[in-house]
Parts: structure tokens; C-alpha cells; sequence
């Protein structure tokens, strides 16, 4: 069964990429081996040949004309999916990171009465890492094991909600979304996934002391504050 037909739910793969020409190719094709369902590729103001090769991997690419970062990208896909009215979005990594064979069993945990599926894989990543999780765990009262996998399927309902001006005040892409997500009421399950290594570079975020320390009290002033953010009203479907 094609799973961009599954349970007639119109499925897109969004794929955020700034100068990942060495590896778009690979991951566009793998991600097509594993399902038919509609690949974006928002080309992040790419300097290099990111966009060509996307276009010709058989990708949906969107140009932005300025660098956004991974979440702006993410977001300017997901008001693209709005537009072409796409019944569930899953946020895919450029670097070969995310595991295209787990994309179904996203996809069949949002049929299955799911509003947000997570690829978990909570063997990953270093100390830093782990003590991020936990702390921001007991802070936040969340049960997410993962909770910085950008591997993750949405529902129509639930990307809405990360299409508002309220998630584009800062780089909500990991604590944040699933704030904004469980104060909406949204039901969000995790699914174990195997996640490769990266081909191009290190992590964003968990690579050097400095960004760690940015990223910690970035996301603790999110969990402090996150019972006084306002949430959008989610549309009905």
C-alpha cells in the first residue's frame, strides 16, 4: 500500500536543507524507496547546489531568500503542506540522520489515533545530552523520553498549531513545539527508531559548552514561562 494514500491521508515528507548538496541526493532517494508520499525540500538559501539536486532527486523545493534556520525552514514547509492541504506532515533531517524505514510506522501511529509521533532514540547523543533531557523533563513535567528528535509526524491539527506567530517567536524546534503541543492537549506517543550517523557535521546544539549554555537558558525561560504563552485556536477539520 502506498502510504501517501494510506487510510486516504495525503502525506508529506519535509525535508529543511541549508548547502546539503553532499547528501540530498541520497536522502531523497532513500526516502522514496520507503514511501510515495510528497517530499519538500525548503532550500534554506543554499550557496551551493542543494536546490539543483533536489529538484532533480524528483522534490517539492521551496526557495527561501533569506536563511530562516531549521525551524523557520520547517515552519515555511509546513504552511506550504497548509496551502496544498496535506493531512500529515513528517519533519525529515538533510543529513542522512533520520531512518526513511521508520517513516511508515510514523505515519500508521498518527492513524492510529495519534496526534504527533515522535522517532525516539534515547541511546543517542552525549552526557551533555542526556543531562539536558533529564533536567528539562523534571522541569516541564513531559514523559518524552526524546526529547530533541526532529524525526517526528504531524496532523493536521497539531502543525497547525506550529504555523502560528507563536511558535515563530524563537527557535522552537525541540522543547518548545512539544510545550506548545501539550498545553494544546495534543496526544503524542514515541516510537524507538534507530537514527543514523551524521554524514556532514555535528550537532547543532549539544558540540560545544557555549551552545549548550545558550540552548539551556534559551529552554528554560520556555518551560518557566510556557503556562503564560496563549495558545491559537486550533481550527476544526
Amino acid at each position: 500500500m502506498s502510504i501517501n494514500t494510506m487510510n486516504d491521508n495525503k502525506i508529506a515528507i519535509i525535508i529543511p536543507a541549508h548547502n546539503e548538496a553532499t547528501t540530498i541526493t541520497n536522502v531523497i532517494c532513500t526516502v522514496k524507496k520507503h514511501t510515495n508520499a510528497i517530499v519538500i525540500v525548503v532550500n534554506d538559501a543554499s550557496t551551493d547546489e542543494t536546490r539543483i539536486l533536489a529538484e532533480h532527486a524528483g522534490a517539492t523545493v521551496i526557495d527561501l531568500p533569506v536563511q530562516l534556520g531549521a525551524w523557520g525552514a520547517m515552519q515555511a514547509g509546513m504552511r506550504y503542506a497548509q496551502q496544498e492541504e496535506i493531512d500529515i506532515v513528517v519533519t525529515f533531517d538533510a543529513d542522512n540522520q533520520h531512518p526513511a524505514e521508520s517513516i511508515c510506522s510514523l505515519v500508521n501511529c498518527i492513524n492510529d489515533n495519534c496526534d504527533v509521533a515522535i522517532g525516539s532514540c534515547v541511546g543517542r547523543g552525549t552526557a551533555l545530552r542526556h543531562f539536558a533531557w533529564t533536567l528539562f523533563r523534571k522541569l516541564s513535567g513531559l514523559e518524552i523520553k526524546d526529547l530533541t528528535s526532529g524525526f517526528r509526524a504531524y496532523n493536521r491539527k497539531s502543525y497547525a498549531i506550529l504555523t502560528s506567530s507563536k511558535a515563530s517567536l524563537i527557535d522552537y524546534q525541540d522543547l518548545g513545539i512539544l510545550l506548545l503541543l501539550h498545553n494544546a492537549g495534543m496526544k503524542m506517543s514515541e516510537i524507538s527508531v534507530t537514527i543514523n550517523e551524521r554524514l556532514n557535521d555535528k550537532s547543532r546544539i549539544f558540540n560545544s559548552w557555549n551552545k549548550v549554555a545558550e540552548y539551556m537558558v534559551l529552554t528554560t525561560i520556555l518551560v518557566l514561562c510556557h503556562k503564560r504563552i496563549t495558545l491559537p485556536k486550533i481550527p476544526t477539520q
